[in-house]
């Protein structure tokens, strides 16, 4: 979420804080029913080759969001069959009762509707489950982050940022609002070979605390990488948040310090300087590495804008796709 999402979120806030007073006995909503079971049969004749698509899809409430999201993401969801690993941002599965009676309490759903990719994360465990305490922070929605594959997923992981800035009031980017984080799961390519999968949605906003957030929130995602994946092959994507070109929020060049750092302690590669990409300030990224007996390389990474537009041409989110494909092999020796 950005400053101009924060500053719609401060009126959408206030006016839930009076409804929520008379509905706080509401139930939540119940787990998503189209979540497959895990499995870990392997594909029969896994292909040596597969793409990864890491998109925000301005999943926060009509009139809040910076997109359109009860027209667009019906339209996105058969756009996504096309990548055999989706990264999604933006696309919340768990809120708060008052929440759950606007049209938003659909849309992760709808996005889903029309994907036939058989392995996805489940709904968000809630803020307890998480260590958030919901109602320091006026919490109203989960952290909307959600990983589909067409390759067997497993071991879902579920972490949010250990704090945030910013609420219904200004300053701030409105992020205590949700619950971020990053979600993993292993990925299992076939021939006993697998790739732990990451997506991330990282503070936002360029206040003097929103930086120092974003600084936290890289080392605390280093250090579960190092704790889960240790020697393991890693894709991580998703919204980070940074600006590493001449952006007002970058920091004065912080961002790409973060970037770099985290980066660096990994011994991840962003794919996006692998292959020289055409965009290398967007915000929305995606990095990875080798490791498990996994080669990995990317071979093309590309933001494909104009796919993801309605007939008259409207961005169907106010992020644009971010598209890697890898190749992979088993290691020599």
């Amino acid at each position: 979420m950005g400053n101009k999402v924060g500053r719609r979120w401060w009126s959408f806030g206030a006016a839930l804080a009076v409804l929520a007073v008379v509905l706080a006995a509401c139930t939540p909503p119940p787990n998503d029913p189209g979540a497959p079971p895990t499995t870990l049969e392997p594909l029969p004749e896994p292909p040596s080759s597969f793409s990864v698509l890491a998109y925000n899809i301005a999943g926060l409430p009509q009139g809040i969001s910076g997109s359109n999201p009860e027209r667009n993401i019906p339209l996105i969801s058969p756009l996504l069959n096309d990548y055999d690993v989706v990264l999604t941002q933006e696309d919340f599965d768990w809120w708060v009762p008052i929440a759950g009676l606007l049209d938003f309490a659909n849309y992760h759903t709808r996005l889903r509707a029309d994907a036939v990719h058989p392995w996805r994360t489940a709904r968000h465990p809630g803020p307890e489950a998480v260590g958030v305490d919901a109602s320091s922070r006026g919490l109203l929605v989960g952290d909307g982050i959600g990983i589909m594959a067409k390759y067997p997923l497993y071991d879902e992981r579920v972490a949010a940022w250990h704090d945030c800035f910013g609420g219904a009031l200004p300053p701030g980017a409105a992020d205590c609002l949700a619950m971020k984080g990053f979600r993993m799961m292993r990925m299992v390519l076939g021939d006993g070979l697998e790739v732990d999968v990451y997506s991330l949605h990282a503070e936002a906003g360029g206040t003097e605390r929103d930086q120092e957030l974003q600084v936290e929130n890289f080392i605390q995602l280093a250090e579960a990488i190092e704790e889960w994946s240790e020697g393991r092959a890693v894709i991580v994507g998703g919204d980070t948040n940074l600006h590493i070109d001449a952006h007002p929020d970058s920091g004065d060049g912080q961002d790409a310090v973060i970037w770099e750092t985290f980066l660096t302690r990994l011994g991840l590669v962003d794919s996006c300087d692998v292959l020289s990409c055409a965009h290398p300030g967007s915000i929305d990224k995606i990095a990875y590495r080798s490791g498990g007996g996994v080669v990995l390389q990317a071979t093309s990474h590309d933001l494909p804008r104009a796919r993801f537009r309605t007939a008259s041409g409207e961005d169907l989110s106010d992020h644009p796709p971010v598209v890697v494909e890898f190749d992979w092999d088993r290691a020599a020796g």
